[in-house]
């Protein structure tokens, strides 16, 4: 079966599995979205296969990332998750992190779901890639990390929102030989 060409993805069963049933498609639950959102954060500068490994660790870690339970974090639990040799140790992108759930809910209550908000940037629909060209920004990613910074949003740069909006499936960048293209896949 032919997948993405990523460097790694062959030789990771967690990769493949990743690629074949999360990576592009749409997500529109806000638990889901959260999750996306924190490992998207962690993984900025680093591999993803290293968040991928860790991520059961981060979801025992992160009160299975729920939002409520995590902008309550104060520095007892931020020290606590600097010593969980399970995550990615980075104090500020932890403090983030609790930053990120306040704002998270904050967009929440003013949109009705964080769901909402995130499609609304492309009126509900998935963009495709049509040309198989390597990116990893656009003018979206660009639009979305200004708004994110906008509402209090910490390490959303317009890279990692790029990468958060394929990991949720706004964008199905998928090759275009891909089993998992839209272009292989019978309508």
């Amino acid at each position: 079966m032919k997948r993405c060409n990523w460097s790694s993805l062959e030789k990771s069963i967690t990769y493949q599995e990743y690629h074949d049933n999360e990576w592009g498609v749409p997500s529109y639950e806000d638990s889901y979205l959260f999750e996306m959102f924190v490992l998207e954060s962690f993984h900025c500068g680093l591999s993803w296969l290293i968040i991928l490994n860790k991520r059961a660790a981060f979801r025992d870690a992160f009160d299975n990332f729920d939002p409520y339970i995590i902008r309550e974090y104060g520095e007892g639990k931020i020290l606590n998750l600097l010593s969980n040799k399970g995550i990615v140790r980075h104090k500020g992108k932890i403090r983030a992190t609790i930053q990120n759930a306040k704002s998270f809910i904050e967009v929440q209550e003013e949109f009705g779901s964080f769901c909402i908000y995130i499609w609304s940037f492309t009126d509900n629909k998935i963009i495709y890639n049509k040309d198989d060209k390597l990116t990893t920004k656009s003018e979206l990613s660009d639009r979305i990390s200004k708004d994110l910074k906008k509402r209090g949003f910490r390490f959303m740069g317009s890279v990692t929102a790029y990468s958060y909006l394929e990991a949720i499936g706004v964008l199905n960048n998928h090759s275009l030989d891909c089993f998992r293209s839209v272009y292989n896949q019978s309508v």
